[in-house]
């Protein structure tokens, strides 16, 4: 039970931090909404932006930190804090002459990546992707120096700063934009030149944290060291993953681009709202849980591990499901009131809640992957993860076509076919760890999983009710939509509450305890 709570409350923290970053992130897509709204600018500008984004997943949330953090835990737990140095310094050495390799090649290359993503843009939108992905390519090296920081931070258990470093990119995002809107011919590069500057200063805002604990990054001549060798091999196989999800990603980018203008912002902007819970929710829990359950393995403690993991994702689930429920019945008033402003009209409202629908319907089992992909990583498989996403690949490029293009639902098809294979991927994840560890208690998980659906089910009857008291089609801002989405929040949490102790849920007991201790 200590535990449990260690890892709550630094899950809570990390959460809180990244609630924080949300917002900032929901403040700087409400300004690029308002400047430029839903069109061919704004699409050239998603694209050109995910793909250095996509290469930072291959470092942060992918296979360099999935890699190092189990073998940089195992030389903190069982060598000494000199040899983790040594270990984090070779790591930090062969990454900076990779990453500047890659940003030279990326800047040179963009008008091929370009058309490898989207090659149903026009020939101007096209030329502007093309420009604003090479200002961004950059981005690159400096967000990836982060995620190893923010790896060798995590493992020390000190999760502050790498939680609250994205703010930094918002906040500059968004400067840049009313800062420097007006300097350019095409005001959308003053966002581009935000997104390079996020870059930079999330970087630095780490060094003085990694000082303190005595790791510090510096050069070394000599990267020879068997923990580099074995990170390299673990890595290989994540190579592999995070082609996959790039693959993923390449595929629906493509699929939208030869959809109507505006497609891919709409998938943006649903995306992001479905980041907003899984960032909260299960990146917190995953971002905490990678180093305790490395080091359960480290230490050989396999009884904890299970315990561990089994506790982690019924305690997601309890979480999220409400959050998905919450997120179909209030899409309208939440994108209206969100986003629904300047340049992003009702239209723009009602597509990105379609969007946001088919997101939805795959929320838990996104967060289930979150949850189980690190267990595997803790024991130092990255190959099983990658078969698994292979697989849903293969299910999310065949669905994508046939729901967006066959029946017609176009990006409403595009994000229901990504929900679907997430669910096949989370399936059979949880069905391969099970193997693997045994005596998960699927049997308790599956009853968590049937009581909260009941009760999350009343709870979006009566909320759905709620929202019906403002009308959510006008683009001006009134106090009365804000206070019906207020209320309906509110009323969602208690009674969500009030069912869960009713049906004599633990997860709700061991939250409000938490609480009741924390205050």
């Amino acid at each position: 039970m200590k535990q449990h709570e260690q890892i709550t409350r630094s899950a809570g923290m990390v959460g809180s931090l990244t609630f924080l970053s949300r917002i900032a992130g929901y403040a700087r897509d409400v300004v690029i909404a308002y400047f430029f709204g839903a069109t061919a600018t704004t699409d050239a500008f998603w694209v050109a932006f995910r793909i250095p984004n996509l290469l930072r997943r291959l470092f942060a949330e992918g296979s360099l930190t999935i890699s190092f953090i189990p073998v940089f835990t195992q030389y903190l737990e069982t060598k000494s804090k000199e040899e983790a140095k040594k270990v984090a310094d070779a790591v930090f050495t062969i990454l900076v002459f990779l990453l500047i390799l890659i940003s030279i090649g990326g800047i040179l290359l963009s008008p091929y990546i370009i058309k490898l993503f989207a090659a149903g843009f026009d020939e101007s939108t096209f030329d502007l992707a093309v420009s604003l992905n090479r200002i961004m390519f950059p981005y690159i090296l400096f967000i990836s120096l982060t995620a190893l920081s923010m790896g060798v931070l995590n493992s020390l258990r000190h999760f502050f700063a790498p939680a609250i470093s994205p703010v930094i990119l918002n906040i500059c995002i968004i400067a840049a934009v009313l800062i420097l809107y007006k300097y350019f011919n095409i005001p959308i590069y003053a966002a581009a030149v935000g997104v390079l500057a996020g870059g930079v200063l999330q970087l630095v805002f780490q060094l003085p944290f990694l000082y303190g604990r005595g790791f510090l990054f510096s050069l070394r001549k000599q990267v020879r060291h068997p923990a580099v060798k074995k990170i390299g091999l673990l890595i290989i196989p994540q190579l592999f993953g995070v082609a996959v999800y790039n693959l993923n990603i390449l595929v629906n980018t493509q699929y939208a681009s030869f959809m109507t203008e505006g497609t891919i912002s709409y998938l943006y902007f649903a995306e992001r709202l479905i980041e907003f819970p899984l960032g909260i929710i299960a990146v917190s829990i995953a971002t905490v849980l990678l180093p305790s359950l490395s080091s359960h393995v480290a230490k050989k403690e396999f009884d904890k591990f299970k315990e561990t993991y089994s506790f982690t994702l019924r305690l997601m689930f309890f979480i999220l499901i409400p959050a998905l429920v919450g997120l179909i019945v209030l899409r309208v008033p939440i994108c209206n009131l969100l986003y629904q402003r300047g340049e992003f009209d009702y239209a723009a409202t009602i597509f990105t809640s379609q969007a946001l629908l088919g997101y939805a319907v795959g929320l838990w089992a996104v967060g289930g992957i979150r949850i189980t992909a690190p267990a595997f990583y803790s024991m130092q498989d990255t190959k099983t993860p990658v078969i698994i996403a292979f697989i849903a690949f293969i299910a999310n490029a065949i669905l994508g076509y046939i729901l967006g293009f066959t029946f017609g639902y176009k990006h409403t098809g595009l994000a229901l076919a990504s929900s679907i294979s997430s669910i096949i991927n989370f399936l059979l994840l949880f069905y391969l760890i099970e193997r693997r560890v045994g005596n998960i208690n699927i049997k308790s998980i599956v009853t968590l999983l049937v009581k909260l659906v009941i009760i999350s089910g009343v709870m979006g009857v009566l909320v759905w009710r709620v929202s019906k008291l403002a009308l959510w089609s006008e683009s001006a801002f009134a106090i009365e939509k804000v206070g019906v989405l207020a209320a309906s929040v509110v009323i969602a949490v208690v009674v969500y509450f009030l069912l869960a102790k009713l049906l004599k849920i633990e997860e709700a007991d061991f939250l409000v305890d938490m609480i009741k201790k924390r205050f």
